[in-house]
């Protein structure tokens, strides 16, 4: 048993420099990641594509990756918005780690590129754990998936910088209790922005797009609790505490003020434990100039 969580605890150290690696990388040519994770039919791929069309629209350049076990439709619909769009083929695999994604970036990615958004795999669990070099990481759920979805599952909505509720046109018709949510919430990551979308009636239009465009910029990013807990958490085969940079208000900064992730979900990740891949994915291209 213990070689096995060795094995986890080592993979997941790996992503965790890949990530930030990546994240220089990007940083230092104009680049955030936005990082989207949802389950299954939350209305994430709708909800993206009018973000995506906003931002053509206002001449925003971006770009978008989605993932999923099969199919190319995500990447044919977000596509229809005229940025550049890649899909992903995971091949089974329930997430996107680091290093596969800066592989699938690596000549594809437009130089100009302000915003990329990753769609991540429809899965609240396993995504969780795995650092993208994002800038913003959301969590999105629709209003049919129940009020106390944050609590069963409190490394995703724990970890998140901001929380997006789909479907509101609906929220009536099945007895949405926004109240509720928004207090389940406020229990896993106090101080977190919940905001309130409807792909299909246009509440909330371009919320997704300026909140990363900011962040982008510098403005502050909500840190979570659990984010600020393991900053200063020793690693175990070195012994010393992981704080690179400086810290303020809870922030770990680097020399150019973008927010560090290694080791955020380190001791959040007992949800994750059995799920360390190392298989790499299929790609097709989908994009339209």
């Amino acid at each position: 048993m213990c070689r096995v969580v060795d094995l986890q605890q080592a993979v997941l150290a790996k992503n965790d420099a890949c990530a930030h690696t990546l994240r220089e990388d990007l940083a230092a040519r104009g680049t955030a990641v936005v990082n989207l994770l949802s389950s299954p039919g939350s209305g994430k791929t709708a909800l993206l594509e009018r973000e995506l069309t906003l931002a053509h629209s206002r001449g925003v350049p971006v770009a978008a990756l989605t993932a999923d076990l099969a199919t190319e439709n995500d990447a044919v619909r977000l596509a229809r918005s005229g940025v550049p769009v890649k899909q992903v083929l995971t091949d089974g695999l329930c997430h996107l780690e680091a290093e596969m994604l800066g592989g699938h970036l690596h000549g594809w990615l437009p130089a100009d590129t302000r915003l990329l958004f990753i769609e991540n795999v429809g899965n609240l669990v396993c995504p969780a754990s795995y650092d993208l070099g994002e800038t913003l990481r959301i969590v999105l759920a629709s209003v049919t998936e129940g009020e106390d979805k944050p609590l069963k599952y409190p490394t995703a909505f724990g970890l998140a910088h901001l929380v997006v509720v789909t479907k509101t046109d609906i929220a009536e018709a099945v007895s949405f209790d926004e109240k509720e949510f928004r207090a389940n919430v406020e229990r896993i990551n106090p101080g977190v922005e919940v905001v309130l979308t409807s792909a299909r009636g246009g509440e909330g239009d371009g919320l997704l797009l300026d909140r990363a465009l900011a962040a982008r910029d510098g403005a502050p990013v909500h840190i979570p609790v659990m984010t600020r807990k393991s900053h200063h958490v020793h690693d175990a085969e070195d012994g010393q505490p992981h704080d690179e940079g400086h810290t303020h208000e809870g922030h770990t900064h680097d020399d150019e003020g973008h927010t560090h992730h290694g080791e955020h979900a380190r001791a959040a990740r007992a949800q994750d434990r059995g799920h360390a891949h190392t298989t790499d994915s299929d790609t097709v291209v989908s994009s339209r100039s």
